[in-house]
């Protein structure tokens, strides 16, 4: 494709101020013309003017000419730094907002919710002594003791134990396991964890979809309907508050489990226990005399007693008495005798 631009020149007389003038509309028209055609015209060898009007072809060697001045111009200028390129103001803003987001994928969203429990077990060089100090370091820690045992062995050859049931923080779990091994020599220290942060999750999606069921037969009753549809609805939603109710409960069991761990302490002596020495004859005998005396002095006590209640009531027995002795005496007084019937003669056979 081939662009040609044909100009018409009268005989005039050349002008300094109009050269100016000329050469920079001529730049402007090359430039537009080089921007519209198409890169795929190319451009005809230097020197052909086949087929093209002389005067054209006069116009534009007049106009290359004028252009290379142009350029010259323009090379001989001084030549300016470029202008640095502006970022948008807000490049930086989404850039951070980018990296915070793919921190925020690769960090899980919530820490796991653990139950934890813990078992220790000490040799102690007193069983009394340690057992204050475990309970200074219970209510020091904000903990609570659930159970605590403390039984003598019959035998004085086996280790006296106590075994205590502790609660605390889950965040002060480490710190009171360290306070109570310095009590004494440790011989087991372990750790249980398990993680309940799944049934957590389905539990509250389950009282959530709950609630909004709640609400919908809430809805359905408040409509105008049947009195079976009303029944049918109330009793639909007794089991729904009894379901939320139970859920609600297994939540909030859940989350005291988390938020408190427990520790199973064992408490040995380091020596056998020392049994009572056994009573002398003497203090013996001393004991039954004190029994023996107490024995009579209640069963005296005990008589004198009944003889004072026995006198109480001793009008009511007199009276009683008399009752009875009457009723007898009138039975007797009137019963008639038996008559005895005449027995026949006795015979004497020859």
């Amino acid at each position: 494709m081939k662009t040609h631009l044909k100009t018409n020149f009268g005989p005039h007389q050349p002008n300094p101020a109009n050269n100016s003038k000329i050469r920079f509309a001529v730049v402007a028209l090359l430039t537009l013309s080089s921007a519209i055609a198409l890169p795929s015209c190319g451009a005809p060898p230097p020197g052909s003017t086949s087929g093209e009007n002389p005067a054209a072809a006069g116009s534009t060697n007049r106009f290359a000419s004028s252009r290379s001045s142009e350029k010259q111009v323009v090379a001989s200028a001084p030549q300016s730094a470029p202008a640095p390129i502006s970022k948008p103001a807000n490049a930086d803003a989404k850039v951070a907002a980018d990296t915070a987001k793919k921190t925020a994928a690769e960090s899980p969203a919530t820490a796991p919710q653990l139950i934890k429990k813990a078992e220790l077990s000490l040799v102690v060089k007193s069983i009394d002594s340690s057992t204050k100090s475990v309970t200074d370091i219970v209510k020091k820690q904000r903990g609570d003791i659930l159970a605590f045992q403390n039984q003598k062995p019959p035998d004085s050859s086996v280790r006296q134990t106590a075994t205590v049931q502790i609660r605390v923080p889950q965040e002060k779990l480490e710190t009171t396991l360290d306070a109570l091994a310095k009590l004494g020599s440790v011989e087991n220290r372990g750790l249980t964890a398990e993680d309940v942060s799944e049934q957590l999750v389905d539990s509250e999606a389950r009282l959530r979809n709950l609630r909004k069921s709640e609400e919908v037969v809430l809805k359905i009753m408040d409509r105008s309907g049947s009195v079976g549809d009303v029944l049918k609805a109330s009793e639909q939603l007794s089991n729904i508050r009894e379901s939320i109710e139970r859920i609600d409960a297994q939540l909030k069991s859940l989350r005291n489990q988390v938020a408190y761990s427990t520790i199973s302490l064992t408490l040995e002596a380091a020596v056998s226990a020392q049994q009572d020495p056994e009573p002398s004859l003497g203090l013996r005998a001393q004991e039954t005399w004190g029994k023996a005396t107490h024995s009579v002095s209640e069963l005296t006590l005990g008589l004198f007693a009944s003889a004072i209640w026995l006198l109480a009531y001793s009008p009511y027995f007199l009276v009683i008495g008399a009752a009875t002795y009457g009723v007898i005496r009138f039975k007797k007084q009137h019963s008639v005798p038996k008559i005895s019937e005449p027995k026949p003669p006795m015979t004497v056979d020859s």
